[in-house]
């Protein structure tokens, strides 16, 4: 067994009995989805049930995400996510009293398309692994029943983001202005890593490391 899969299977067991709402949170490129699959991987083999959803389902229209201004920090921090139908879509329906009828996405980021897709009942005791930028946020407080927070150098997460989607290796680039700034007007405002019920060190993808602290 690998570095990695060891510390997937020791997280896999830290997530409370039953059902339960799984938060992965970080910032762009430091492996977020890629850690929810193999999370989620990793409770399937104990014989849990899983469902993995994506905050990445949930933005608003570009309209909104613009309004104050394609460039913006402020917006890409503020005017991201639709909160509203994150939690009757998907984080209410999971918690205490819930219903387990649930929908996977409601935009498009891609095509900016809104989506009406159909409601899917979870099986009974279902744990949610949902992966997204923010997730420490005011807004979703008390929304989880664990939390993971996700952290590397942005010098590390920019360099993956531009091998994967051709953008600009360095951090102080203008053109990354709105993502790298608004991730740090997210951690003044809430300290993610504090909030957080584990943090991971995930610079190393083959040798992630539990417990350190950023900030």
């Amino acid at each position: 067994m690998s570095r990695r899969e060891r510390v997937l299977a020791e997280v896999a067991g830290m997530v409370p009995a039953g059902a339960a709402r799984v938060a992965v949170d970080g910032v762009d490129g430091v492996g977020k989805s890629t850690f929810a699959g193999e999370l989620a991987a990793a409770l399937r083999a104990r014989g849990r049930p899983v469902v993995q959803v994506s905050a990445d389902g949930f933005h608003h229209v570009r309209a909104v995400r613009h309004r104050r201004g394609r460039a913006s920090p402020e917006g890409f921090w503020l005017d991201s996510y639709d909160y509203p139908a994150l939690l009757s879509s998907v984080l209410v329906p999971f918690g205490p009293g819930g219903d387990r009828r649930y929908r996977g996405a409601v935009h498009d980021v891609r095509t900016d398309a809104v989506l009406d897709l159909p409601w899917v009942v979870a099986p009974a005791g279902a744990v949610l692994v949902l992966d997204g930028l923010f997730l420490h946020r005011d807004e979703l407080a008390g929304c989880f029943d664990f939390s993971i927070f996700l952290t590397a150098p942005f010098a590390v997460t920019v360099a993956r983001m531009a091998g994967r989607d051709g953008s600009q290796p360095d951090p102080g680039h203008p053109s990354l202005a709105r993502y790298v700034q608004g991730q740090q007007l997210y951690f003044a405002a809430c300290r993610p890593w504090q909030r957080a019920d584990l943090v991971i060190d995930n610079s190393d993808l083959d040798r992630p490391v539990l417990g350190p602290e950023q900030g």
